[in-house]
């Protein structure tokens, strides 16, 4: 009986409670099928009375009730709470919490009903349902997660274990690479069918087309602009002669190109500006005389005008049927200056009506089209199928309906403009010569060498003989093939089994993947097959994948195999991410943003740290240093890079990282081979092998300092040698789930170590060693989505380049 239950009949009269207590036993009888047992005793004499009359083995399951946990007796306390109330909704009564089923002993019952009554004082009232319905679970402990109705957090777990094993399961390395094989052989039929229908010329391209990507970056249509400095200006132009013939604002462009070679001046050498602001008889005079044969011809010749034209006629018709005819007359002239010189004809760039002056009026973006429509009908009307054309620089024209409205006078366009403008045209005066790698506007396809044609018939025989090989195997395999046995209708078996694939075969089968690997960089990076396009920084280009990737990496959160500190499965999961990090940085062009540069700086260094922990770790413990190890760790770091320079003609330092690491592993092997060679096993027998050890990596500290001022592979040296002797001492932690330290050393080094990792001091890297390695949980699990890029980000390093 309940404490409510005794509260209810102690208020009621005698006769009502025995009446009470008939009704009840009448329904236990007609419930159960026999007579409920009369109510048990207070607590003392019923454990009295129970302890005279039950045998021994009742009376040892009795101990092993008593002595359960709290715990346990509440959970099976719920249960059969939980299962009782659902019987009494289903019969419209409570009759059930009163009686006992059958073959349920009653003192064990009793005890059961005790300690259900317990639960229920000490357990929270359950809140009230929600309006719409929902359920909610009874308690907000994590131990009472498993009692909640609906289950959330177990549904939970089960769908993102699900989730994971389905996408696990169609999307795997395999598949992703057939995606990445298809998206690529489509965008290379795109591109093919657009540059057949659109040409090819990127130079036209970039006099032509563009658009402005932020203030001050215009992108030219399918091509990369260079920035010229003002030392490469200076190399490509110190034997031209360049004239620039026209009005006021062919002279703004003027001051801006020159500008671009020496900012304190504005003139610079055989660098002319010639004042014709109309194409009349002068303009033609001075034209002409280039022509002549004892005259010296400017290499690059820049002309244009029209807006003097229009103001001095005060916009007449007459005006520009006149300037039909002058150049008429002129382009012949120039036509013939474009055999043997680069002569581009500048449109007119729009104005600002609202800002012109009263006596500017008259010119207007309606009559400075009509002009510029006349030029372009008129120049190279003669000569549609020569080389030798006079090139129409449009593109001015673009930036400037972009940025007119920052003019001052409506007229005359604002600095940033024309230096955009002057960008432009060095690009195509230069990028033949110079030949800059992130400039492919106007750049001509390089010339192919016998180096990279040997490599091209090397992988060329390496596919043929791998189609020989694979017809023979499938030739031998179809003649071997079971068939039935007319009589007994049963298969029958080869007399020899189908020969395996030979290491001839798989190397083979190896080149010729690496063959259409390198085909596929040639193509993107020497051919004009793809567009390209500028580096421009935004924020949302550089965060927005950053996050994607994180997203990607909790979601592939696995366990490690061991949980040492920076185990395999961490330390590839640490170049993962970080390699992905730097890809996007590079894609992105995140170098323009500070904040973003500095730390990929400490990234870099990141990655350097590593590779002084693990060549020391390894010359440390297994003690090799024969001379196979040397040549495999260098053909392992080398063999790729040495690819791309023969495939792609480039040189070794291009692939800057590379020989970096390179270095690097020279100088660690030399530092550690030298004599006298001190090796883990050696150090075990006497603590003066550590002191010799330590002399030799100050000696390497010092050296560094002097010649290199770059310490950040000593201290993954140095940090290897100690966590390697603390581990070897036994003063950490490494199990399982367990801290890397005693609870509050490792509560003291994990705060300092969040606060040095966020303020960023020096030791950022050691900090977040110290925060990925310390809590047992975090070193227990990796990301393998990280990882599995961490095994190939040193082909990601150099394939970015």
């Amino acid at each position: 009986m309940s404490a409510a239950e005794e509260g209810r009949d102690a208020r009621a009269p005698p006769g009502a409670v025995a009446g009470q207590s008939q009704q009840r036993a009448q329904e236990a009888e007609g419930v159960w099928g026999q007579r409920r047992p009369p109510p048990p005793p207070p607590p003392q004499e019923a454990e009295s009375k129970a302890g005279a009359s039950l045998t021994p083995g009742v009376k040892q399951q009795r101990s092993h009730d008593d002595d359960d946990d709290d715990e346990e007796e509440e959970e099976e306390g719920a249960a059969l709470l939980s299962e009782n109330r659902g019987t009494a909704a289903e019969t419209g009564s409570d009759r059930h919490l009163d009686s006992p089923p059958s073959g349920f002993f009653p003192v064990r019952w009793w005890w059961r009903r005790r300690q259900q009554e317990q639960h229920q004082h000490r357990r929270p009232r359950s809140p009230p349902p929600s309006p719409l319905g929902t359920q909610r679970c009874p308690c907000a402990p994590a131990r009472c997660i498993k009692h909640c109705c609906h289950g959330g957090a177990k549904m939970a777990a089960l769908a993102y274990t699900l989730g994971k094993r389905e996408i696990n399961h169609y999307f795997s390395v395999r598949s992703a690479k057939a995606l990445a094989l298809g998206a690529v052989l489509l965008l290379a039929a795109c591109h093919a069918a657009s540059r057949r229908y659109q040409g090819g010329d990127t130079c036209e391209y970039l006099l032509s087309s563009g658009r402005f990507l932020g203030e001050k970056v215009w992108q030219p249509h399918s091509c990369m602009m260079h920035k010229y400095k003002q030392g490469e200006t200076k190399d490509c132009l110190v034997d031209k002669h360049i004239a620039f013939i026209g009005d006021s604002r062919i002279r703004q462009l003027f001051y801006s190109f020159v500008k671009l070679i020496n900012p304190q001046i504005k003139e610079e050498g055989n660098k002319d500006f010639l004042w014709y602001p109309e194409v009349n008889g002068s303009m033609k005079q001075r034209i002409k005389s280039w022509t002549e044969v004892s005259s010296v011809k400017p290499h690059i010749i820049v002309a244009g005008a029209a807006t003097w034209s229009i103001k001095i006629h005060n916009g007449s018709s007459e005006a520009l049927a006149q300037y039909k005819i002058n150049i008429t007359s002129v382009a012949p002239l120039l036509e013939k200056l474009a055999k043997s010189s680069d002569v581009y004809w500048v449109l007119q760039d729009p104005v600002y009506e609202d800002m012109l002056s009263e006596s500017r009026k008259m010119i207007t973006n309606e009559k400075i089209d009509a002009y510029n429509e006349a030029a372009i009908s008129i120049l190279n009307s003669s000569s549609k199928n020569s080389k030798a054309k006079v090139k129409v620089f449009s593109a001015s024209r673009l930036i400037a309906e972009e940025t007119i409205f920052q003019s001052s006078d409506g007229l005359h366009l604002p600095e940033s403009s024309t230096e955009t403008s002057a960008m432009v045209l060095m690009n195509i005066c230069c990028n033949k010569i110079m030949k800059p790698i992130d400039g492919s506007c106007c750049q001509p396809q390089p010339p192919v060498t016998l180096i990279q044609k040997l490599a091209f018939c090397f992988f060329a025989l390496s596919a043929i003989g791998y189609l020989i090989l694979l017809l023979v195997r499938r030739n031998y395999h179809r003649k071997n093939k079971p068939c039935p046995d007319m009589e007994s209708g049963e298969e029958k078996k080869p007399a020899t089994n189908s020969p395996a694939v030979s290491t001839l075969e798989t190397l083979l089968q190896c080149l010729c993947k690496l063959g259409l690997i390198m085909a596929y960089f040639y193509l993107c990076d020497r051919a004009n097959l793809f567009m390209k396009e500028n580096k421009f920084y935004t924020h949302s280009s550089f965060f927005i994948p950053i996050i994607y990737i994180l997203v990607l990496g909790i979601f592939y959160t696995e366990n490690t195999k061991e949980t040492k500190v920076l185990n395999r499965e961490q330390t590839d999961e640490w170049k993962g991410w970080m390699q992905l990090v730097i890809l996007i940085y590079h894609i992105s062009g995140a170098s323009t943003f500070l904040p973003v540069y500095m730390h990929i700086r400490v990234l870099v260094a990141a990655y350097l740290f590593q590779t002084g922990y693990g060549h020391f770790s390894y010359f440390w413990i297994k003690g090799d240093f024969g001379i196979y190890r040397v040549c495999q760790v260098l053909f392992r770091l080398n063999f790729l890079v040495v690819v791309l320079c023969i495939v792609m003609d480039r040189s070794y330092q291009f692939y800057y990282f590379v020989p970096l690491v390179t270095v690097w592993f020279m100088i660690i092997y030399v530092t550690l081979a030298l004599w006298p060679q001190i090796v883990q096993k050696k150090a075990n027998g006497s603590c003066m092998w550590h002191f010799g050890l330590l002399l030799k990596l100050v000696s390497l500290f010092i050296c560094i300092y002097v010649l290199a001022h770059s310490q950040v592979v000593f201290h993954g040296m140095l940090f290897a040698f100690i966590y390697l002797t603390f581990q070897k001492r036994q003063v950490l932690s490494e199990g399982k789930g367990e801290p890397l330290f005693p609870s509050k050393v490792s509560n003291i080094l994990l705060f300092i170590s969040v606060v040095s990792f966020l303020i960023g001091f020096i030791f950022q890297i050691l900090a977040f060693i110290l925060i990925r390695n310390i809590p047992g949980y975090a070193r227990s699990v990796y990301s393998s989505f990280f990882a599995w890029f961490g095994k190939i980000s040193l082909e990601v390093s150099s394939l970015r380049l």
